[in-house]
């Protein structure tokens, strides 16, 4: 395996495959006795800003009553 002028090289496939990397993988290099060691990421699900919130409301308003609380008159 040779290292590229900008410091790239190529995962062989079997790595890559039994590591799980897909192409847009974040990856790191983890360091142990002088030995370094590829870690795939595993990043949390994103999330929409307010799904926690979702169906938990307990007031028996309609939208109309809501939307009239909220607004300025």
């Amino acid at each position: 395996m040779r290292v590229t002028t900008k410091g790239q090289v190529t995962i062989p496939i079997n790595v890559r495959e039994i590591l799980g990397i897909m192409p847009n993988t974040d990856i790191d290099f983890k360091e142990n006795n002088g030995k370094f060691y590829i870690v795939k990421i595993s990043k949390p699900k994103k999330t929409r800003q307010f799904s926690k919130f979702r169906g938990i409301a307990t007031a028996k308003m309609t939208t109309d009553e809501i939307l009239n609380l909220t607004r300025e008159y």
